[in-house]
């Protein structure tokens, strides 16, 4: 299953264990248990580190454990780990041989010292990008402290098991056999959840802070070009962020970032995260902040964070970026994460060969419609206006497709479901004013962003559209706060555009540093 080069960096890889390793497979008849001992087998001739048995008796089949020989598995992987998630079986297999995970000492004292007994099932597709952050850090958990166990799972080969838990989206952790979180959950975010004194604990560390010269309030890209852009001055920068990478992380494929013909978000925002700290950024992750105190100390700008805890800047750069928006229609939230979604890389495999919707006739809703025709058994589009708002090139590609609808100057007016999932989508046709319906299993909502801003409402100025006026300088109405991406007035929302205005931003705060009084 793996060719050459893989296979050399394997042996590579697998030199770094300090330890033998044992592999317990747990197969059954299908092919692809066939194919999960191929690539077993293969893996285990690559190292004399690596032992394999093909006589376990997993309740799933086919699976297999990782763990020490003598010693009960903690790590296990129902299904066969590829695609995305082949890089979280060879960390999975380095980690348990001893190699040292790539994380800061303390989260793993914090992780080591939390008491109780915890597993984890986290249900996965192999086309989704967010899904092997979960699962690493699951992996990582189960590998640090005895009393955490965790199995990937993934979902197209126990989709019996997808139907009776009611699983409409990826990653869906399950802990002790109850729902835990669903989407994208970073170590700390998770590691806080088991360990109620976590975030109290934070909370005192970011407090005791002494004030920057500049804050950014955003880790996109608008954000992380403000931190390099800031440091690379010499002065005290910080970026407090609810996840590094923002909306970035959400998105799939990249084709139009200038010198690079083709990424991913997930890689991209991973290489913005590497050349922020090559420089002396203090990087605070999964933090939201509530409040913006301007002047609230002598000459210095607060802000507040959920957490609790209270950062003071000269400076303040707001680049917290955008979200999709929603329909807002009835419905729509009580079945978020059961039939109605917002990535079709992750949730698409999850329907297969079933009935879906996207709503939204731009070249993220045509894209999406393209993506997900491959996938699910019928593909209906729907658009507000007369005509699709997608690139031609795009439209030229859905029309050749021969299980897509598009049906153009449709209102969505409720998401229909049977009290578990979705059943069915309501829509209002524009032109004629009747109501229709479509039976469907999925809803895939792409309809552009929304400014994250409203933390600050009644603090300064903001268009009605909600994104924070900014001058040509990235200037707010607010002396010494500067805003710059996504969630500014800036036209065209870009990844390239927000790079530029957060470099914008962060040259215009030191220049503000260098022409104030001192504090």
């Amino acid at each position: 299953m793996l060719d050459a080069n893989i296979k050399t960096q394997l042996v590579a890889y697998l030199q770094k264990l300090q330890r033998t390793i044992e592999i317990v497979a747990s197969p059954d008849s299908s092919e692809a248990a066939r194919e999960m001992l191929a690539l077993l087998q293969e893996i285990a001739a690559l190292s004399d580190k690596v032992t394999l048995r093909e006589d376990g008796n997993a309740a799933r089949k086919p699976s297999f454990s990782v763990g020490l020989p003598g010693e009960t598995a903690r790590i296990s992987f129902a299904g066969i780990p590829m695609g995305h998630e082949f890089t979280s079986l060879i960390l999975a297999l380095l980690q348990v041989g001893g190699h040292p995970a790539k994380v800061d000492a303390s989260v793993i004292e914090g992780i080591r010292a939390i008491p109780g007994e915890f597993h984890f099932e986290t249900f996965i597709s192999l086309s989704c990008h967010n899904c092997p952050d979960v699962v690493q850090a699951l992996n990582l958990m189960a590998v640090t402290n005895p009393g955490i166990s965790h199995q990937m799972i993934d979902g197209a080969l126990f989709q019996d098991e997808v139907s009776a838990r009611q699983i409409m989206g990826v990653p869906t952790v399950f802990l002790n056999g109850e729902p835990f979180g669903q989407g994208r959950l970073a170590l700390e975010e998770i590691v806080a959840r088991i360990d109620s004194g976590a975030t109290q604990r934070e909370a005192e560390k970011i407090s005791a802070r002494q004030p920057f010269d500049v804050l950014i309030v955003g880790g996109g890209p608008a954000g992380a070009a403000a931190a390099i852009y800031a440091a690379r001055k010499g002065i005290r920068t910080g970026v407090v962020s609810e996840r590094f990478g923002g909306q970035v992380l959400d998105t799939l494929a990249i084709e139009n970032f200038i010198s690079v013909k083709a990424t991913d978000g997930p890689k991209l925002a991973a290489g913005l995260e590497e050349h922020v700290r090559e420089y002396d950024v203090d990087i605070m992750d999964l933090q939201r902040a509530e409040a913006l105190l301007p002047q609230a100390a002598g000459s210095l700008t607060e802000i507040r964070l959920a957490s609790g805890a209270t950062l003071r800047s000269k400076t303040v750069i707001l680049a917290t970026g955008a979200r999709w928006r929603e329909m807002n229609v009835p419905g729509e939230k009580e079945y978020r994460g059961h039939g109605v979604a917002y990535c079709p890389h992750c949730d698409g495999p999850l329907f297969k060969g079933k009935r879906v919707a996207v709503i939204g006739g731009g070249n993220s809703g045509v894209e999406a419609a393209i993506d997900l025709a491959g996938i699910v058994g019928h593909v209906t589009l729907l658009e507000f206006e007369a005509t699709l708002r997608a690139d031609a090139v795009l439209q030229k590609k859905l029309f050749s497709l021969g299980n897509v609808e598009v049906i153009t100057e449709a209102l969505s007016t409720q998401v229909s479901g049977d009290g578990q999932k979705v059943d069915g989508l309501l829509y209002t046709d524009r032109a004629s004013g009747e109501k229709r319906r479509i039976d469907l299993a999925g809803i895939f909502v792409q309809i552009g962003l929304l400014p994250n801003s409203e933390w600050l409402k009644g603090t300064l100025e903001l268009s009605p559209r909600g994104e924070i006026e900014i001058d040509a300088r990235c200037a707010t109405s607010l002396p010494g706060v500067f805003a710059a991406g996504d969630v500014t007035t800036v036209p065209y929302k870009q990844i390239v555009v927000a790079m530029g205005e957060g470099t914008k931003a962060a040259l215009t705060a030191f220049d503000h540093l260098i022409r104030s009084e001192p504090c």
